[in-house]
């Protein structure tokens, strides 16, 4: 046979090509073609006219497929000797025997060391026009307890089985696989395997990480085995979660950067983090099973951490995930707003300071217009309107429009000519201007204004008369670690240690159970950092706390002034 390259309009299928149905089906060859070329050559022999494809048929179309955005460079064929239709037919056969794809083992294989190489899961999905999440199943694979693979590759083990497997940690692999080999013993398979692995409610004591004796927790011995068990499920997870968290302070005491719990029953995917020693800023996860078995995988960090880190070697900046989502954000902004704006309303001596300061430097919303208080949801917007402060502020605006004898707020939808505006403003005693200029300072206070939390300090506003706790702010927090963090103010501490694995589901339960009443709270008027002025954080400290700190201490704003009752007041504040 020669080698040669022929263009693609000269090739034609041959009727003896044995490849009769899914021919038409190679979307993934026209991925793999596009990123690397035709790389194995077709099969042909002459024809009246041309060449005719013996083998390689689906590579043919999905080159036609491509080649329809443009011009296609001459494939690359073997051509085959004349001799007789057999001969041909038999080439055909072995060619296309030859393409069946490789079982489930082989791939993982040939995935792992492409990802010891440094690809990417993604990258290695698009190569071979599959799934990502074909390519996570198939690295899952090296989970398995080498016996496991071995007999599964035989044919020995369900591939239904092999899948639930793969989501049991070593130990738990290595005690099946132990009753595989015993031919007296129940071997559990389907979904009774599945029971088996994760049914969480026989949790054997050897996956204590406490002090078994200690506790004094009631234990059932397997009277046909060498395992015991917890009688009661509930209390091995709040002892088992306590002694979680004081492992977890002896990490962070040892020098790890962060250690952190994951959900229960989640596992640990290593092909999705990279090693990163203790020195170098690696990190602790815990996986805990639903049968309490507690591992730690000490010294990584996410493949996303990586590559932050990377860029920021090379001078890029990166930008790390906020604690708080944009929703969550929005609402303490827009609460904590309403409640100092409508402090404003008694502090005009504050306020025609603040006046000047805009008139001197400008904002966002000196025009002179309102802030119209944009929520991110829809129920957000209704909690803000429906809060005792900003009840408070619109019968303010009432009043002020009352004063210069405007009805139902005209007097600040902007229609007006200034010429009417000032007439009005002049049958205006002193006494009311001041209180429209004040009103007028409170009402075009952006939610984003950096002095939002020097003018809480600095007139003493307490977040506790104008808002309370609600369902809706726990459903906005999304960071789990800030969730136990507040479940251990508002609950008390007991309840956070021994719920450090649960969900966020859980812990906002629990939050919500101390709102209405069906748990006393440790803290009956708890305020959560985040209504704090400054803003406080349950994980780092926030920029913005950290400058509207710095600002009080100087003393900028508590001094100015030393006229009239208001500021007076404002300085003893």
């Amino acid at each position: 046979m020669t080698l040669q390259h022929i263009n693609i309009e000269d090739l034609s299928v041959s009727p003896l090509n044995v490849r009769k149905y899914g021919a038409k089906d190679c979307a993934d060859l026209v991925t793999s073609i596009r990123a690397m070329g035709v790389l194995q050559p077709l099969l042909v022999r002459e024809a009246e006219g041309g060449f005719e494809v013996i083998a390689g048929q689906r590579r043919l179309n999905a080159c036609r497929i491509i080649a329809e955005d443009g011009d296609f460079e001459p494939l690359p064929c073997l051509i085959m000797a004349e001799g007789d239709d057999a001969t041909a037919i038999e080439a055909s056969l072995a060619e296309n025997i030859e393409r069946l794809p490789m079982d489930e083992v082989d791939q993982y294989k040939a995935f792992a060391k492409l990802i010891k190489e440094g690809r990417e899961p993604a990258d290695i999905a698009t190569t071979f026009g599959i799934t990502e999440r074909m390519v996570s199943q198939r690295l899952s694979l090296g989970r398995l307890h080498a016996p496991i693979l071995t007999a599964y590759r035989k044919g020995d083990i369900h591939a239904r089985d092999i899948r639930t497997l793969t989501m049991a940690t070593p130990k738990q692999q290595k005690a099946w696989w132990a009753l595989v080999k015993d031919d007296d013993a129940y071997l559990p398979t389907g979904q009774r395997l599945k029971d088996w692995l994760f049914g969480g409610a026989h949790i054997p004591v050897s996956n204590a990480i406490f002090d078994v004796e200690a506790s004094g927790l009631a234990v059932v011995s397997d009277l046909f085995g060498d395992d015991a068990f917890f009688a009661d499920a509930d209390a091995f997870w709040a002892w088992q979660n306590s002694a979680l968290t004081e492992t977890m302070a002896h990490y962070l005491k040892a020098g790890w950067v962060d250690v952190i719990a994951l959900d229960v029953g989640a596992y640990f995917a290593t092909w999705d983090h990279r090693t990163t020693c203790k020195a170098d800023g690696g990190k602790v996860f815990i996986t805990t099973s639903t049968q309490g078995e507690v591992t730690f995988h000490e010294g990584y960090i996410t493949n996303a951490e990586a590559t932050r880190r990377e860029k920021a070697e090379h001078g890029e900046t990166a930008k790390p995930k906020p604690e708080l989502t944009k929703a969550a954000r929005n609402y303490v902004d827009l609460h904590r707003h309403a409640a100092v704006r409508v402090d404003l309303l008694g502090n005009s001596g504050i306020a025609i300071r603040l006046v000047v300061a805009h008139m001197l430097v400008g904002s966002d919303l000196w025009t002179v217009r309102e802030e119209q208080q944009s929520a991110a949801k829809p129920e957000i917007a209704e909690s803000v309107e429906n809060s005792a402060a900003q009840k408070a502020f619109n019968t303010a605006r009432e009043a002020a429009a009352q004063l210069l004898g405007f009805e139902n707020g005209d007097a600040f939808d902007g229609y007006l000519t200034l010429s009417n505006i000032f007439k009005r403003l002049m049958d205006a005693n002193d006494q009311q201007i001041m209180q429209v200029i004040t009103f007028l300072m409170a009402d075009t206070l952006s939610v984003q204004n950096p002095l939002i939390d020097v003018l809480a300090v600095t007139m003493g506003t307490d977040m506790a008369q104008h808002w309370t706790p609600e369902p809706l702010f726990f459903d906005l927090v999304k960071d789990k670690p800030a969730l136990n963090a507040m479940v251990g103010e508002y609950a008390g501490e007991n309840a956070a240690r021994e719920h450090i694995t649960a969900t966020g589901k859980t812990q906002r339960a629990i939050l919500n159970a101390c709102l209405d009443g069906t748990r006393t709270p440790a803290k009956p008027d708890w305020m959560p950092a985040y209504m704090a002025f400054p803003m406080g954080s349950y994980l780092v400290e926030t920029a913005a706390a950290v400058e509207a700190e710095d600002i009080v201490a100087d003393g900028d704003v508590a001094d100015v002034g030393t006229k009239g009752s208001d500021i007076e007041q404002a300085k003893a504040a």
